[in-house]
C-alpha cells in the first residue's frame, strides 16, 4: 500500500495585509486635511530645526479646530499645512521640570 500524505490547511504567508498598524487605516481614509498657520508658538529640536505652530483645520470633521503641531522646514503664519491626520496634538514646549531636577 502507498502513503497518503495529507496537506495543512493553513493560510500561506502572502495573505497578510499590506497595510500598518490598525489604527493607520482609519486616519488616512480622508487622505490630507488642510490647516492654516496661526501663529509660530516655539523652536525645538537639538539644532532648532523643528517649529512648533498654532494651526487651524479647514476641511474635515474637525473643522474649526485649533490645535499644536511639530512642523519641520520653513514656515510662517498664513501658510497652509496639509495634515495626514487631526486627532493627535503635540505636546506643549517650553518650561517644565526635567527628570532628577528639584
Amino acid at each position: 500500500m502507498a502513503k497518503i500524505d495529507k496537506k495543512d490547511n493553513k493560510k500561506s504567508n502572502n495573505d497578510k495585509k499590506a497595510s500598518g498598524s490598525k489604527g493607520s487605516e482609519k486616519l488616512t481614509e480622508e487622505g490630507a486635511v488642510p490647516a492654516i498657520v496661526e501663529a509660530c508658538v516655539a523652536r525645538g529640536g537639538t539644532r532648532g530645526e523643528i517649529t512648533q505652530v498654532s494651526c487651524k483645520i479647514l476641511q474635515g470633521k474637525n473643522r474649526g479646530k485649533s490645535m499644536r503641531r511639530n512642523v519641520r522646514g520653513p514656515i510662517k503664519p498664513r501658510d497652509i499645512l496639509m495634515l495626514r491626520e487631526t486627532e493627535i496634538e503635540a505636546r506643549r514646549m517650553g518650561k517644565r521640570p526635567h527628570r532628577g531636577s528639584k
